[in-house]
């Protein structure tokens, strides 16, 4: 099942960088997330791209590259 606006969401897959969800997006290293960082879906965008945000930024990533937080997880 599909992370859904407000989720919260981990990333399954390295990234080999990061693009921002700015209104000129830039490219950042991948070492800004790591994998057991939770962020929360904020949006949803064409092509199966969420806007996710985490501590260090708010950035687009593939739906495929993200796993929703299990209700066993949230305890």
């Amino acid at each position: 099942m599909a992370p859904e606006i407000g989720d919260k969401v981990f990333l399954t897959v390295s990234q080999s960088f990061l693009k921002t969800n700015d209104p000129m997006p830039m490219l950042r290293p991948p070492d800004l997330v790591s994998f057991d960082e939770l962020g929360v879906v904020i949006g949803l965008k064409p092509l199966d791209i969420a806007v996710v945000r985490f501590r260090n930024g708010t950035f687009l990533l593939s739906l495929e590259h993200l796993k929703k937080q299990s209700v066993s997880e949230s305890s």
